[in-house]
């Protein structure tokens, strides 16, 4: 069987600071490996077992619990220890009662949330690229490495509220003017706010949203925002 590529473990000093885990003991941590998200937004799934929600003690466990498929992401079985979980991936455990969702919160660009049951199968993805493929048809691709092919009118910028793991696109949030955002990085991160501009880019700048926040207002470039709601949140995100 042919080696994936990249490394398994990391240095826990080069470790982002959203994972949570002690920095000096032991030297290496599990790493993510290539998939639906970058490896510098995403928790690996063993990490996030062990030191983020606390439900195992030690890496032995974790293992144990991912490669007997007692997790499920967007209501896949996952069992590989490196596999991602990034920004709006719903988190499902055997013999746990609690579902999570993980989301930018106090500025921290990844936290767990607990979520009702109802949601579980609910997603919010962010479109990061529309192309035309053979026969004219659209492929819309997503934040979390997803790609759907479907005659639905969204653009980049928009987000989608999808169905796991069916993948059926259900409604379509734009980016416009008095539509509710969550910003996803940065010192802001976690704050839900309306949009007031949006501002087109230029050669040289950015496509830029003006977010009004409780007590100001601010800019920022749309990369960094994520629709979820026309008028309220659409799903839990605190």
């Amino acid at each position: 069987m042919t080696r994936i590529a990249g490394s398994k473990k990391l240095k826990r000093q080069m470790a982002p600071m959203f994972w949570g885990i002690l920095r000096k003991r032991p030297r290496f941590v599990t790493t993510v490996r290539p998939g639906p998200h970058s490896k510098h937004f995403s928790i690996p799934t063993a990490v996030f077992l062990r030191d983020t929600l606390k439900l195992v003690t030690t890496a032995r466990e974790a293992y144990y619990a991912i490669y007997n498929g007692k997790v499920k992401i967007d209501g896949v079985k996952r069992k590989s220890i490196h596999h991602g979980i990034g920004l709006m991936d719903v988190i499902e455990l055997d013999g746990v009662s609690d579902i999570y969702r993980l989301v930018p919160k106090q500025g921290h660009l990844l936290e767990p949330i607990k979520i009702n049951s109802s949601e579980k199968s609910i997603k919010l993805v962010k479109v990061t690229s529309k192309t035309t493929i053979k026969k004219g048809k659209l492929q819309l691709g997503f934040h979390d490495g997803r790609s759907l092919i479907s005659d639905i009118d969204a653009s980049v910028g928009d987000s989608c509220v999808i169905q796991v793991p069916e993948q059926k696109i259900n409604d379509v949030l734009n980016l416009k003017e008095g539509v509710k955002v969550i910003v996803t990085k940065g010192i802001n991160a976690g704050q839900v706010a309306e949009v007031k501009e949006i501002k087109e880019g230029t050669f040289v700048l950015p496509k830029r949203v003006l977010l009004s926040l409780e007590q100001k207002e601010i800019e920022i470039p749309a990369d960094l925002v994520m629709v979820v709601g026309k008028k309220e949140p659409v799903i839990q995100i605190a």
